[in-house]
């Protein structure tokens, strides 16, 4: 069976798509200074995990002289979602008031209950 794909990048492309979005757009040289400052990593690897992210849609690049410039096409606040909606998912069965009751730290067995109470809510706020 064949290997899902996920939404939420692994952590190396990760740290290459934040560099991108501090940086707005840059070269393999841009984004490879700003992740060595936490890992360093050759230029071929940058390269290479950079060219990964345009085949997956996460970035766009254009050639510029010998170089390419790559730029994100997914945003910070779509891969956020993405994480939460994939540790929703995976954690909670889809279930927001759930998440919320962990983070709040609230008892699990009182979960049920103070879940359909506090999605009443939500609807009531949203039909308002």
């Amino acid at each position: 069976m064949p290997k899902a794909t996920r939404d939420i990048p692994p952590p190396l492309e990760l740290a290459c798509l934040k560099a991108l979005w501090s940086l707005e757009e840059g070269n393999v040289k841009d984004v490879q200074r700003m992740v060595a400052q936490s890992r360093p990593l050759a230029y071929t690897t940058i390269m290479t995990v950079l060219e990964r992210l345009v085949r997956k849609g996460k970035l766009a690049r254009r050639k510029v002289g010998r170089a390419f410039v790559y730029r994100p096409e997914a945003s910070r606040d779509a891969m956020r979602h993405a994480a939460i909606r994939e540790l929703l998912e995976g954690f909670f069965d889809g279930s927001e008031a759930e998440l919320t009751l962990f983070l709040r730290g609230a008892d699990r067995q009182a979960a049920p209950a103070t879940a359909r109470v506090e999605e009443h809510e939500r609807i009531d706020t949203v039909l308002l």
